[in-house]
């Protein structure tokens, strides 16, 4: 009696525990897994009104401003009046991480002008140069530096979201811009719908 009894409670332990975590292949509720290094994904709730888009970047540094310049002339290739205030709001983060462990360590610090600036760019105000890597001893995943952005679009009443695009390239620091802008054409070449495909990282 007692081992039917035992054998039922870990049955019902097993149920609960597959219930909760939605089986063995599901995903953390919440946290969206994105497309992979290389590709590119358009979530269109809605195609992009043909209305003014305020362009806002999450993030203010030289590579976001110059790749914030390629979308804002794909918007007006699409009829849309752009700017900086007003209309609907695309917020767009761009970020760019190098964790290969190469020589080339400026643009892997906080503080200091990134190595994809060009010559005679605005001096950016030091920081403490804090090193950007790794705590846990393991190396890297993977041995090129990780662009990544990610435009959200929302509307101006109610903040609804209408429209999200999201793409990644692996590239060294002087091909950043070159591959954000590969990523930015590769979205707007099929903004008009759902889908996920190669980002056309350059070679």
């Amino acid at each position: 009696m007692h081992i039917a009894i035992i054998a039922a409670a870990l049955a019902l332990l097993g149920a609960v525990a597959l219930s909760v975590s939605g089986g063995a292949s599901a995903q953390t509720p919440g946290v969206p897994s994105g497309p992979k290094l290389g590709e590119m994904e358009v979530k269109a709730y809605q195609q992009i009104p043909k209305a003014k888009v305020a362009v806002q970047l999450t993030s203010d540094t030289h590579l976001s401003r110059e790749l914030r310049r390629q979308v804002m002339t794909r918007l007006s290739q699409r009829g849309n009046e752009v700017g900086f205030s007003g209309g609907n709001v695309m917020r767009m983060d761009v970020s760019y991480f190098d964790f290969s462990g190469g020589s080339d360590r400026d643009y892997r610090t906080q503080g200091g002008q990134p190595s994809y600036a060009p010559p005679g760019s605005n001096p950016r105000m030091d920081l403490p140069s804090n090193t950007i890597r790794r705590r846990d001893g393991l190396s890297s995943p993977t041995s090129v530096p990780l662009l990544r952005i990610t435009l959200t679009l929302y509307s101006i009443e109610g903040g609804k979201v209408l429209w999200t695009a999201t793409g990644s390239c692996g590239a060294q620091a002087d091909k950043a811009q070159s591959a954000g802008e590969a990523i930015i054409n590769r979205m707007f070449d099929n903004a008009n719908k759902s889908m996920t495909g190669d980002a056309g990282c350059p070679l």
